[in-house]
């Protein structure tokens, strides 16, 4: 009979708790569920929030962005279209596209996923607040298509109605047989954006918004699985890893070392998506840090040579989130939605 060892048990354990906590991991709640057990921790002193991270770009890094990257072979990762995504969302000048967000998800997912099972947990959480978000989207689409084809069925009952009284060459003038463009594909706004799979009130974050508060979608009271409060979620976990990536990129002082990729995960962590969890998800949370790969695994992720080069492409993304989180941060913050439950 196979007998575990004390190191062993430890390990199964840590990753038992891992799995527990992980679709918590974005909630922010375990408080309802584990108040009882956790009464008897000492409290700690909530970390420091950081709120935005955008400096002002110098003309060389704008001149740097401009720079195509190429694929980084044999790894599913890709640095290249993270940043193509990335650049894709802003539109208008305060609004972001949900269709390339998620799809930037979609690659940061990717990047989690590389670093290792622990941290890959993580990733299946967000993995499924950006389906909650598409689902919600393709309703909307179908609800759109439904209004469009109603409309042409009751705009060509009307054309119907005016032969049949003679007053179709009043209205119209004489038939060539060209159909009238005004009825005849009508589509709905999604299609028309290139975005198929979302309708009008959920092609962008203040589209989102907008239709949410007028449905009463969202709860001030309550957890729902709202769009702007699947999105806050993401938005917290971006400034997360928005941080991080600045970090891995940063020179260190003179005189000083590299700092380790899970000493840094585990600061950026702390600064940021710590604030908003309870004192068990914080300690599950950095056990997964632990098992973070070593600084030259990101610089190959990148398709990077050295740290100087990884660290002017990780630079490029730290840009071009903070251009998106700007935006999103905005729309949330006006409509009083940073703190959804």
């Amino acid at each position: 009979m196979f007998t575990m060892g004390m190191k062993t048990k430890a390990a199964v354990a840590i990753v038992i708790l891992l799995v527990l906590l992980g679709s918590m991991w974005l909630q922010g709640g375990l408080d309802n569920h584990w108040h009882s057990c956790l009464t008897g921790f000492p409290k700690e002193q909530k970390p420091v929030i950081i709120t935005i991270l955008n400096d002002t770009d110098t003309d060389s890094e704008r001149a740097a962005d401009i720079i195509p990257l190429g694929e980084c072979p044999g790894q599913d990762f890709q640095v290249s279209r993270l940043l193509s995504h990335l650049l894709a969302a802003p539109v208008s000048t305060s609004d972001v596209l949900l269709l390339p967000y998620l799809s930037s998800w979609d690659e940061l997912i990717r990047f989690m996923k590389a670093l290792g099972p622990m941290v890959g947990l993580i990733s299946q959480e967000i993995d499924g607040k950006t389906s909650i978000i598409r689902q919600l989207a393709r309703e909307d689409a179908e609800r759109q298509k439904e209004r469009a084809h109603e409309e042409e069925d009751r705009e060509g009952k009307e054309h119907i109605h005016a032969k049949t009284d003679g007053k179709v060459e009043e209205m119209l003038g004489p038939q060539t047989g060209i159909a009238d463009p005004m009825t005849e594909g009508k589509g709905f706004a999604g299609e028309e954006q290139g975005f198929p799979d979302f309708g009008e009130s959920y092609l962008s974050v203040r589209s989102m918004i907008r239709l949410e508060l007028s449905q009463g979608t969202v709860s001030f009271e309550e957890q729902t699985d709202s769009g702007c409060r699947t999105l806050l979620r993401l938005h917290r976990a971006l400034l997360w890893l928005q941080l991080f990536l600045k970090k891995l990129a940063e020179k260190p002082e003179a005189g000083m070392r590299l700092r380790s990729p899970s000493e840094l995960c585990r600061e950026a962590y702390q600064q940021t998506l710590a604030h908003h969890h309870t004192w068990l998800v914080r300690r599950a949370a950095e056990l997964a840090f632990l098992a973070m790969p070593d600084r030259g695994f990101f610089i190959r992720l990148v398709c990077g040579q050295d740290q100087e080069e990884a660290a002017s492409v990780l630079n490029r993304v730290v840009r071009a989130i903070g251009e998106v989180y700007q935006r999103t941060q905005g729309a949330l913050e006006v409509h009083g939605m940073l703190k959804l439950p």
